[in-house]
């Protein structure tokens, strides 16, 4: 696991070759970590060039051990086609979403899964959430970097596509509140569509306001 740092600041994301790096979170002064990795050329090849009308998409409240469940129902619903990808990237979203249950102690998960075309939260800015995790499968990933004085990063980094990414946010109980921003890449007029699969950790779904399908 590689630790980039701002001494000066007291932060630090850590970049892992394993998913048990995403653990790294936990640490005082770490406000992000990546798991980096490549995903298979074929795989890329489908999900790159499926129809736009067939990705899937959704946001509900699950529980972790009903992630792949749900998002079947999801693919089916979305008219996503049945194959060996279809597969991967299910199979994927879903051990994704127990690892970072695991990570998170969380009994339940806010899972969204965006099909974006637009600059969407295309301004830097931390989630009112604990945490988050977010996996680009599609196109350019997510973009970070460390605020001084609240402006927008100098540095932008990119998280690799098929990387995940978890990111403190403002709830997370420890202060102060993390000087690390991010933003969906900037797109429209491009003529490129993203997929990107996002989780929040839930302790009690009956206090969350919004209209969500209980798997």
């Amino acid at each position: 696991m590689i630790l980039t740092s701002r001494p000066e600041l007291s932060i630090c994301t850590a970049i892992a070759s394993a998913p048990s790096g995403l653990t790294a979170i936990h640490q005082r002064s770490c406000v992000a970590t990546v798991w980096r990795r490549d995903p298979k050329h074929q795989f890329q090849r489908w999900i790159d060039a499926l129809p736009t009308e067939q990705l899937p998409r959704a946001r509900l409240i699950v529980r972790p051990e009903t992630v792949c469940d749900a998002l079947i129902d999801i693919a089916n619903d979305c008219g996503t086609p049945e194959c060996a990808e279809r597969n991967i990237l299910l199979e994927d979203a879903s051990a994704l979403a127990s690892i970072f249950a695991s990570i998170m102690k969380s009994p339940y998960l806010r899972l969204r899964i965006d099909v974006v075309n637009t600059n969407a939260c295309r301004k830097f800015h931390v989630d009112a959430v604990t945490a988050r995790l977010i996996c680009t499968y599609r196109r350019t990933g997510t973009q970070y970097g460390i605020s001084e004085n609240g402006h927008d990063p100098e540095r932008i980094m990119t998280v690799p596509t098929g990387s995940p990414i978890i990111l403190r946010g403002t709830r997370w109980p420890e202060t102060p509140v993390s000087g690390l921003l991010h933003r969906s890449p900037p797109i429209l007029g491009t003529g490129k569509t993203r997929l990107l699969l996002v989780l929040d950790p839930i302790e009690d779904p009956a206090k969350e306001v919004e209209s969500v399908y209980l798997h």
